[in-house]
């Protein structure tokens, strides 16, 4: 685990820096600041010492992680505000339960992040389209035994992940 000195140098040093690359990439310095922060709270996170010969490359590598995140989550509320000014107006939801459900749709993106291509896409045609084990090896042209250990893993991987959260 790295030390809070370690990484109290490496904000001291690298903080405005990232903060500035930040917002070279996302157009935004609100954004830019959030993340710049959520870098340097991942990195007190961490189960590994930091030894770093190239400081700013690794923060890069860690905040351009949260970069992407950050745009997936905006593509995701994006499509969601879409998909709910297609709605009849009777049937739009209220403000609260929009909010509940975005913040729901964002959790199961992030479930579905840490998984492979295949595994993502065989668990999602099980699960969003009901589609059996078969149907699915059709539908990707592969074995039957793939899928199945493709739906297991998912299903693996989001049970761990549920765990770590209440833990």
């Amino acid at each position: 685990m790295p030390s809070n000195d370690s990484v109290h140098t490496l904000y001291s040093d690298h903080h405005s820096w990232l903060k500035t690359w930040l917002r070279s990439q996302l157009g935004n310095a609100a954004d830019a600041a959030d993340l710049a922060q959520d870098t340097f709270v991942r990195l007190l996170q961490r189960q590994q010492p930091l030894r770093l010969n190239t400081p700013r490359a690794f923060l890069r590598t860690v905040a351009r992680g949260l970069v992407i995140d950050h745009w997936r989550r905006e593509e995701l509320h994006r499509a969601y505000l879409e998909a709910l000014a297609q709605l009849p107006e009777a049937q739009v939801p209220s403000v609260e339960t929009r909010e509940l459900l975005l913040e729901l749709l964002e959790r199961i993106a992030r479930l579905l992040d840490g998984l492979k291509p295949k595994v993502r896409q065989a668990f999602l045609l099980a699960q969003c389209e009901g589609l059996g084990h078969q149907a699915i090896a059709e539908r990707m042209g592969i074995s039957l035994r793939s899928v199945e250990r493709y739906v297991a893993d998912a299903l693996y991987h989001c049970y761990l992940l549920r765990y770590e959260d209440e833990h």
